[in-house]
């Protein structure tokens, strides 16, 4: 295991600036996620910290050692990539023992470490088939297996379950939150997907066309997001904002503390309850135990957490029940 300190990182295409002076210190043992829409920089952060990119200007350490112009296979760090990349010609067992096979290392040595990565991916009834006998879901988890075997101290995950389908994901998600806390070993993970940010992470680090803009646990950038980026890309439906509610300020409501009030027997919803707003309710998107509510607010578009019995289109009200400011230019939020 090992923590990892980067100052002043930056990247650079010829004139095109990828990444902008990046500070970003990671713990030992840390599930770090780094997220952000696309093009925005993390998957290159990423292979600079691999060293699969060199940086422009910097430096970057693992475990107190200044590893900026290290080659990638001193560093100590192993890569799981969104392709699976395993060797269509080996088995399970070949493909995790691939690495250690180069090394020369001890065949029990070997055998111990695929057997025991096998285990924690629970793939030891599939040792013995090809990558073209396996799922999806399975492939990627022999993908991971391949990695743990290295015992690096750093992994790195690139997006490793886009190519999954929503119950694989999910699923591996699991498994990878398991996997943390069984190695304990310091990861790194690469994603778009925010859902997969919030459920994976100990902390986030979110990024936006090359800047660093914060990095917190989930629950810190989702309660105390530092600016209109950063609220509108964590959370899911994510904050709408308002911007005819504050002349100095554009406005910000996260779906659940949106409250739709009930329609008053004779009279119209919300009547006689402080602070209610007329709205009207255009498209109910239920999900079960709990229904997306999509309301048009003096034109502007807005959207409320309900559970229980979904509401029908219509004239409605609502009552904002926290809200969160933003400067106009900047997007820094105002506290």
């Amino acid at each position: 295991m090992a923590d990892l300190s980067l100052q002043g990182v930056h990247k650079r295409y010829g004139a095109v600036q990828v990444l902008h002076r990046v500070d970003l210190d990671i713990r030992d043992g840390e599930f770090l996620v780094l997220v952000g829409p696309s093009g925005c920089g993390k998957s290159t952060l990423l292979r600079c910290i691999a060293g699969l990119e060199e940086v422009s200007g910097g430096s970057l350490s693992i475990g107190g050692r200044d590893v900026t112009r290290v080659p990638p296979r001193d560093r100590d760090v192993a890569m799981v990539f969104q392709s699976y990349a395993l060797y269509p010609h080996m088995t399970v067992r070949q493909n995790m023992a691939f690495a250690l096979t180069l090394k020369k290392r001890p065949q029990a040595e070997i055998d111990a470490a695929v057997q025991e990565a096998a285990r924690m991916l629970d793939l030891g009834a599939l040792l013995d088939r090809f990558p073209k006998e396996l799922s999806g879901g399975q492939r990627q988890r022999v993908a991971m297996g391949r990695a743990i075997v290295r015992r690096p101290q750093v992994f790195l995950f690139d997006e490793p379950l886009s190519n999954l389908d929503a119950r694989l994901r999910a699923q591996l998600r699991v498994e990878l939150k398991r996997l943390h806390a069984e190695l304990g070993t310091t990861m790194i993970y690469v994603t778009h997907d925010q859902v997969e940010a919030m459920t994976l992470a100990d902390r986030i680090a979110v990024l936006n066309g090359g800047h660093l803009q914060q990095v917190g646990s989930p629950a810190e950038l989702y309660d105390d997001p530092a600016n209109r980026f950063v609220a509108g890309f964590i959370g899911s439906p994510s904050m709408s904002f308002l911007e005819g509610r504050d002349p100095q300020a554009v406005v910000g409501v996260r779906p659940h503390d949106v409250e739709l009030l009930p329609a008053a027997s004779g009279g119209a919803a919300g009547a006689g309850t402080p602070g209610a707003l007329p709205a009207r309710i255009d498209v109910v998107e239920t999900m079960g135990f709990e229904s997306y509510v999509h309301l048009d607010l003096a034109g502007e578009a807005l959207v409320a957490r309900v559970e229980g019995a979904p509401p029908s289109p219509g004239p409605a009200a609502v009552r904002l029940r926290r809200e969160y400011r933003f400067d106009r230019g900047t997007g820094a939020r105002i506290r």
